[in-house]
């Protein structure tokens, strides 16, 4: 008669997900290959009932609990009943916390599921920085309706910078140039004015912005492009439509782009 030889069991808990937990268990048992180990998480546990129930469990079949539970007091009860029973615990974030806290001198949020709420906002930042690269510089009218910061200009008035900037921040942006021969997209007028950030500049400085452009390019600095009389022809069509949508009005001629971005930032954010 063949014995079967019983799986060793590790119970993971924790007041959040509890992937962290079980990714620290699994990279430990493949030190042992494994061994056929069987890892039963137990997400989200809030009260005490289920604390007491996992330990039952685990002294019924000499399982060890591993935990990430940040809470003191689950912390505490689990300990507390895990060692009248006898049952072996692993706490998988406590030291660490604690050395943070010496390191610190801070005091710890003990809020659970922080690690995935950072995950969410890297991830609403990178979808924000995507927004803004496929509706930069006007290309797709669409964008605007869905955006959450329209911006409105002529040629260097740093609108892509700020779109980027301020995705960075977890704005979706969308920018639309505002040129005399091109009819502006119809959208910009059907969004709330309060969504719509115009930006202008002073003749002199933009003639200088672009000037420098077109030096970079390798073409001359007399282009109809750095023209002033072009230029204020653009920026008072720009005032014009800007004035139509009835959207606040931010002049760059002397303000660094992170300047423009905060004065955005907070108008977006009540502040």
């Amino acid at each position: 008669m063949q014995i079967i030889k019983k799986r060793p069991i590790v119970y993971v808990i924790s007041d959040s997900v509890g992937e962290t937990a079980e990714l620290v268990v699994k990279a430990a048992a493949s030190q042992f290959n494994h061994s056929n180990i069987d890892i039963r998480r137990i997400p989200y546990v809030e009260d005490e009932e289920t604390i007491e129930e996992v330990v039952t469990l685990a002294q019924e079949v000499n399982a060890i609990i591993a935990f990430t539970l940040v809470i003191p007091e689950k912390k505490q009860y689990l300990l507390e009943l895990a060692e009248k029973a006898r049952v072996t615990t692993v706490d998988i974030m406590g030291p660490m916390i604690n050395k943070l806290q010496e390191l610190t001198k801070k005091e710890p949020r003990y809020e659970p599921g922080l690690v995935h709420k950072l995950d969410e906002d890297y991830f609403r930042k990178v979808e924000a920085i995507e927004f803004a690269v496929k509706y930069d510089d006007g290309r797709d009218p669409r964008g605007i309706m869905r955006a959450d910061v329209v911006l409105v200009g002529v040629s260097r008035t740093s609108k892509t910078p700020l779109s980027q900037y301020l995705a960075h921040k977890r704005l979706k942006v969308a920018n639309v140039p505002l040129v005399p021969e091109v009819e502006p997209p119809s959208e910009l007028f059907s969004i709330s004015p309060k969504k719509c950030i115009g930006l202008t500049i002073s003749p002199e400085k933009l003639n200088d912005i672009r000037s420098e452009r077109l030096k970079a390019l390798g073409l001359k600095a007399e282009a109809n492009y750095a023209n002033m009389e072009r230029i204020r022809t653009e920026l008072a069509y720009a005032e014009g439509i800007m004035n139509k949508i009835g959207c606040p009005v931010i002049n760059v001629s002397n303000k660094a782009v992170e300047e423009t971005a905060n004065l955005i930032w907070n108008m977006f954010n009540g502040k």
